[in-house]
């Protein structure tokens, strides 16, 4: 007689960039696993990777393409993944901005309180020159990807990760969107230093996954505004 297929539980979320409702399962221990040896091997890109692919298998809903989401999608639905698979708490070392970061403190955090957040002048709109505007598009985990880790040459990075994020060139006439990379960099070269602070600004402003707590120094009895920000700071 053949062992009994054990069922597992189904969830469902929001995705943060445009609404669309998603059922996923949590993680398996093969799965777990397969993190568990990123972590070890202590590198980003791996760890990165190993996220993507299980991602890939706890989300139920079709059509949901893994590669082509937002960064902070990707963070956003494996910390719940996470939270279904191992416990909605997470234990965090914070460092105390009051005395330099010099005490650290630890602190219990609910996964269910942490969200993406987004900012109210963030528009994926960029004025360029009053005329011509960029339309961008938010990075990719591939994105992020290849344009962290698999360059050299720091300045020709930023470049690259600008162009894969312009989605369209337009006016009030045209829209410019058939392009190579090639072309969009020469074109990004032309920018002077007020403009491209304006494309620095969409990247500082996108939404982000974020937890603001407050914590009390035990050394100096000071209370703390901390925040934290990003996948890695929740990483347990």
């Amino acid at each position: 007689m053949p062992l009994p297929t054990i069922s597992t539980p189904s969830f469902e979320l929001t995705l943060p960039s445009n609404g669309k409702k998603i059922k996923y399962r949590p993680f398996l221990v093969k799965e777990e696993k397969v993190l568990i040896l990123a972590l070890e091997t202590g590198d980003t890109t791996d760890i990165t990777r190993a996220i993507k692919d299980v991602l890939k298998a706890c989300i139920i809903t079709r059509g949901i393409k893994v590669d082509q989401l937002p960064t902070f999608d990707i963070e956003y639905l494996f910390l719940n993944i996470r939270a279904r698979s191992v416990g909605e708490t997470v234990k965090v070392l914070v460092n105390c901005p009051d005395d330099g970061g010099e005490t650290q403190v630890p602190v219990e955090i609910d996964i269910n309180e942490v969200q993406v957040v987004k900012q109210e002048n963030h528009s994926i709109d960029v004025d360029i020159d009053g005329r011509y505007k960029l339309r961008m598009k938010y990075p990719s985990l591939d994105q992020f990807i290849n344009n962290n880790f698999d360059f050299k040459d720091e300045e020709q990075d930023v470049f690259k990760m600008v162009a894969a994020c312009v989605d369209m060139v337009y006016d009030d006439e045209t829209a410019y969107d058939d392009f190579t990379e090639k072309e969009m960099i020469k074109f990004l070269e032309q920018f002077n230093s007020a403009q491209f602070r304006e494309i620095e600004n969409f990247f500082d402003t996108m939404p982000k996954l974020s937890h603001t707590f407050k914590v009390t120094n035990p050394n100096t009895g000071v209370e703390n505004e901390v925040v934290l920000e990003g996948l890695s700071s929740f990483f347990a």
